[in-house]
């Protein structure tokens, strides 16, 4: 007569999850493989037809840099100080850049992986991790045209120097990656039910673009536009942008109460966006 027990030696277990925040790291370590191989696909598919293939990683924020450059700086009259025009606007649209690219990627993880999710069975949020992890090495790619340029000006004379809390910068894309995790895990789960979102999302994020203080110093709105100033003293994207300027640049100045603000809206919604992410991914299938 056969064991009765064997019927419960089971390698692994796939039950619904009962706890909105619940993160199984063990879990999601046991599916590192596939998170990498997620990865991979991010980055090699993307460009795999195209022409340029990854110089587009390097094109996009150059052409950025200089347009922005020619029109806000040139045309518009900002000031960047001793820093170089170019070289101000590269900073902030590659630390930019990584937060739009993680959140547009996560924001359409249920819809674009609808196919996948109805097959087999994984940790959800491996898809939107891959995302993050992925988008980080496109960021590194960005950043190291940045070390290019900076020393460039550097041995033409320009005056530019870097303090200690450049040791931070990866502290600063930790948090601006986890808010865009946050934030496009918040968005895929409304997606499922409301498409709106996806034409909504391309607008409202190059809106906020020019209220995250890219291509000019918080300052400047402070002085030039009292009125509206507050708009962007509550955006906490701004303040991540002009810490990595302070950090990269020694320009403008660091604000530790922004920071907190930042931090403490950064966990609200990676909790929030988390807590939705959970909740969609029980029944998705049935509305995607």
């Amino acid at each position: 007569m056969e064991n009765s027990n064997n019927t419960n030696d089971w390698l692994f277990e796939i039950t619904p999850k009962n706890k909105f925040f619940s993160i199984n790291f063990k879990e999601i370590w046991q599916y590192r493989d596939l998170l990498m191989l997620f990865v991979k696909r991010d980055i090699i598919t993307v460009y795999k037809q195209t022409v340029l293939g990854p110089l587009w990683y390097l094109i996009q924020p150059l052409f950025t840099s200089v347009t922005f450059t020619i029109i806000f700086n040139n045309v518009a009259g900002i000031k960047t100080g001793t820093i170089p025009p170019f070289l101000f606007n590269l900073a902030g649209i590659i630390v930019w850049n990584y937060f739009t690219a993680c959140l547009n990627g996560t924001s359409d993880t249920f819809k674009s992986n609808a196919g996948i999710f109805g097959k087999v069975y994984f940790p959800r949020i491996i898809t939107p991790l891959s995302i993050v992890v992925s988008n980080l090495i496109k960021f590194c790619i960005q950043f190291f045209i940045f070390i290019v340029f900076y020393i460039f000006f550097y041995f033409k004379g320009y005056d530019l120097t870097i303090n200690i809390y450049v040791l931070l910068f990866p502290v600063l894309i930790v948090i601006m990656g986890v808010l865009g995790l946050g934030l496009g895990m918040l968005i895929s789960s409304l997606v499922t039910k409301y498409r709106d979102f996806t034409y909504l999302i391309g607008f409202g994020i190059q809106l906020l673009m020019y209220l995250s203080a890219v291509m000019y110093p918080i300052e400047l709105v402070k002085s030039k536009l009292p009125k509206y100033g507050w708009i962007v003293e509550y955006n906490p994207l701004a303040y991540i942008v002009e810490t990595s300027r302070f950090m990269l640049l020694n320009v403008g100045d660091i604000s530790f109460l922004g920071l907190s603000y930042t931090v403490v809206i950064t966990v609200a919604a990676f909790f929030i966006g988390l807590l939705v992410f959970n909740k969609t991914e029980k029944n998705f299938i049935d509305t995607v």
